[in-house]
């Protein structure tokens, strides 16, 4: 709706600049020729206002609804109205996250796939096709709690006969005359091999092997490519000027390492309602092995980055921790409850990063609350093409009813699954 909106008054705009020029040339060729020129044109309507009036009015309507799709847009991603003020869009995918190049062969359901999209972020493989709310299909590898990608990249090998925790597979396919895909999910019986290494900046790439129960119809083998963060890129180096949570932790990570001059472990926090300069956070880290609190102020520089408030600490210069020490960190960190990041996406979840990113919490049981008070419980399904939240429930008897919530209508929505 906001996009309609904002292309609705962009077309307004442009059919009263061009009903001002064919104005011009009624009055006089010469005004016409320059009216060509923004100049000669403001000068025009201000000594032929009787005429031009019209046409003016008719560009002024045309900011209104101009003006509401950038609000409603700002409400939902404050950093596509950036990109849309500053033409960062013109800089191509630079600007954003770095593309990834996937050559898998095989199938997923029986139809080919070609996925287009791959990352590695929370515990969570994922490869998509398509491009819509609603992937054509999709492959989704929760790896077990605990596992990481070392330095030296990440080797995973699962057989059939394989017991104990092991990796959770879905496939999710949308089939045209479909409004809602259809998914499964296998626990064991699979087979699974995946070989990862890091490439810079933010990609994990490697062999990738899996071969469902014959039941799936689903095997691929080839190389893929994987997203290892969501932060953005320029030029190879982090944008820190970028509206997200990966960005604020990367700024605090490079803050707390540089103020204690050692390796720190940050616990993930929550995101904040708005990104609005300064932010006030007490940050949970760990340093040489004990948690700390340590309160930061956000801020953004003279060049729009996100800093730390009366940051004045130099680079390191004292050696790293022992390997051994941070293993151990990470593994508390893993198996603390509360904790727990590489699975868990309860700890950041908000309505705006739903909107944003609705694939990420797709399937996953939901609890929202409207504002007249009306409770919904049941799975996210996805977005409906209005933006409005699909939440489907199963009843008692055989089948299931869904509900259409739109943003505006729902007073508070809660993750209730990992």
């Amino acid at each position: 709706m906001a996009a309609l909106l904002i292309l609705g008054g962009m077309l307004l705009i442009v059919l009263g600049l061009l009903w001002l020029i064919v104005l011009a040339f009624g009055v006089s060729l010469l005004w016409g020729v320059g009216s060509l020129l923004p100049p000669i044109l403001l000068l025009f309507i201000i000594s032929c206002w009787k005429v031009a009036r019209k046409a003016v009015i008719f560009i002024a309507l045309g900011f209104v609804p101009l003006i509401v799709g950038i609000t409603q847009l700002a409400s939902i991603d404050a950093t596509r109205v950036e990109a849309l003020l500053n033409l960062s869009w013109l800089q191509g995918a630079e600007a954003t996250h770095s593309s990834t190049q996937i050559e898998l062969n095989g199938e997923l359901y029986g139809q080919p796939f070609r996925p287009q999209y791959g990352e590695l972020i929370d515990g969570v493989l994922l490869l998509r096709e398509g491009k819509d709310f609603f992937a054509q299909r999709e492959l989704r590898i929760a790896l077990p709690a605990g596992t990481a990608v070392s330095p030296e990249g990440l080797r995973l090998d699962v057989l059939p006969q394989d017991v104990g925790e092991l990796p959770d597979v879905e496939i999710m396919w949308l089939l045209p005359e479909q409004t809602l895909p259809e998914a499964r999910r296998v626990g064991r019986g699979y087979t699974l091999h995946l070989d990862l290494q890091h490439q810079a900046p933010n990609l994990l790439t490697g062999n990738f092997h899996l071969v469902l129960p014959p039941q799936f119809k689903t095997s691929m083998s080839g190389e893929i490519q994987l997203l290892s963060d969501r932060l953005h890129y320029r030029h190879g180096k982090v944008d820190r000027s970028y509206d997200d949570v990966s960005t604020l932790e990367y700024v605090v990570h490079d803050y707390l390492e540089r103020r204690f001059n050692q390796d720190v472990i940050v616990e993930p926090f929550a995101t904040p309602e708005a990104f609005t300069a300064p932010l006030d956070m007490d940050i949970k880290t760990y340093v040489a092995g004990q948690l700390r609190s340590v309160p930061v102020r956000f801020i953004k520089n003279a060049n729009t980055e996100w800093a730390i408030e009366n940051d004045s600490y130099s680079a390191r210069s004292a050696p790293v921790l022992p390997a051994e020490l941070v293993a151990t960190v990470a593994e508390q960190i893993a198996q603390a409850p509360k904790t727990v990041r590489s699975v868990d996406r309860r700890l950041r979840f908000t309505l705006q990063r739903l909107l944003v990113n609705p694939a990420q919490y797709q399937y996953l049981q939901v609890h929202a609350v409207t504002v007249q008070g009306n409770q919904v419980k049941g799975r996210f399904m996805g977005l409906d093409t209005e933006g409005a939240l699909i939440i489907s429930r199963e009843l008692k008897a055989p089948g299931t009813v869904s509900f259409t919530l739109s943003p505006a209508e729902i007073a508070q929505i809660t993750l209730l699954e990992p």
